[in-house]
């Protein structure tokens, strides 16, 4: 059956499942940080600070991984991303003593480079692989892509506490880095050489856009993953925990649960949006934006209704509907800005364009993990959601200056 693929269907198999399997190993490795510094004693503050240079470092990798995929090609900095991956688990397998706080950080910082090199390298190599004529096609695969890695993201949460209960904090690691190893070898005989190399080799000044459409897009994504982030990180999982008494369990679960949802919706994005009307456009954009900056200002609002006179709603019952909604245009959100940015880009050297997008985007994750923890301990949840509110109408307004598809198809 492989034998009757075409090369780049064989090309984009392997691509996908270099991300998949990568996905499903920052995922776990999420959990079980969490969960065993938990179990050290850890605030869920404290091991939010854990993963500040995950997102860092995914800022840089992503401003300068662009550039070096431009120059090197993606086929080695997706393996380069799997094999940093490797060399992040390999620092948790020392003894237990020198697990520090330091030690830890440094191995998310390294974790944070793997990820946004596979990443980056994924997202810009479907690209090279999609007819420039067949933008429905391209919609489909970014979709496909985007929401398959964040369901398995999800799914990455379930296998990291079921490896913790099962063989523990050593064992789940080195069973992980061994898979990883098996995903590498593979990748280096099978993904095509060259892959997303430039024509010209591009100077380092050329990571930074001098497209107006991608330059707004990167911005509006920036507002619109600190919005996410800015209630979701940190302040969420503490309420959960504490405000409505929800033990460690209860919390994951439903995190987890609620990203493979969030990916399934990703990945159906293109039904959801209409498709048959034709591709996406900066309209989109505007459109899905809009809607979503009422989400949590409601929630903001319903909560509060719930410390008022309205006893029929609780906040778990508010969060829980509210996060629904949220998750479903969020996703759409998330796939619109996906395909838009592939569209947008250059042709010659893809990943300059697509690593200076998701540079914004770490920096909208960054800035929003350091919001949501000290904006809930200052204001607490209702003001993070605010912020949210005002974040996403933010990116919706930078939306208004991207092409609509006839201005597109003028350029």
């Amino acid at each position: 059956m492989l034998a009757k693929l075409s090369a780049d269907i064989k090309q984009y198999l392997v691509v996908t499942g270099n991300y998949w399997a990568f996905t499903l190993t920052d995922g776990a490795l999420r959990m079980l940080v969490v969960l065993h510094f938990h179990g050290l004693g850890y605030s869920p503050l404290q091991i939010a600070m854990l993963f500040l240079f995950y997102e860092i470092f995914g800022v840089i990798t992503n401003l300068c991984g662009g550039w070096l995929g431009a120059r090197i090609g993606l086929n080695r900095t997706m393996n380069a991303g799997l094999l940093l991956q490797i060399l992040a688990l390999g620092m948790l397998l020392v003894p237990a003593a020198m697990l520090t706080v330091p030690w830890v950080m440094a191995a998310q910082a390294l974790s944070g480079v793997a990820k946004d090199l596979n990443k980056m390298s994924a997202k810009s190599a479907i690209k090279m692989l999609v007819p420039a004529d067949a933008q429905r096609s391209l919609y489909r695969w970014v979709a496909l892509l985007t929401g398959s890695k964040n369901a398995l993201k999800g799914v990455g949460f379930f296998l990291g506490g079921a490896l913790l209960t099962t063989i523990g904090f050593g064992g789940a690691v080195l069973a992980m880095a061994a898979g990883l190893l098996l995903v590498f070898l593979c990748s280096l005989m099978l993904l095509k050489k060259d892959l997303g190399r430039a024509s010209l080799k591009p100077k380092f000044r050329d990571i930074f856009s001098k497209s107006p459409a991608i330059n707004c897009l990167s911005a509006a994504r920036l507002f619109l993953f600190s919005a996410r982030d800015v209630w979701f990180v940190v302040a969420l999982p503490v309420y959960l925990s504490q405000t409505l008494n929800w033990d460690h369990w209860q919390t994951g679960g439903f995190l987890a649960a609620w990203v493979i949802a969030y990916g399934i919706v990703q990945a159906l994005a293109p039904r959801l949006t209409g498709i048959n009307m034709g591709a996406p456009d900066g309209r989109s954009a505007l459109r899905w934006a809009s809607l979503l900056a009422a989400i949590p200002a409601l929630i903001a609002l319903g909560l509060g209704m719930t410390a008022g006179y309205d006893v029929s709603l609780t906040p778990a019952s508010v969060l829980i509907v509210g996060l629904m909604v949220f998750g479903i245009i969020f996703a759409i959100n998330s796939a619109l800005h996906s395909y838009l940015i592939i569209n947008y880009a250059r042709d010659d050297g893809v990943s300059l364009d697509v690593g200076f997008y998701y540079m914004a985007n770490a920096m909208g994750r960054l800035l929003g993990t350091v919001l949501s923890g000290w904006v809930y301990q200052t204001a607490g949840l209702a003001a993070c959601l605010w912020i949210s509110s005002a974040m996403i109408v933010l990116a919706a307004l930078l939306s208004i200056r991207l092409p609509t598809r006839a201005q597109a198809a003028d350029t």
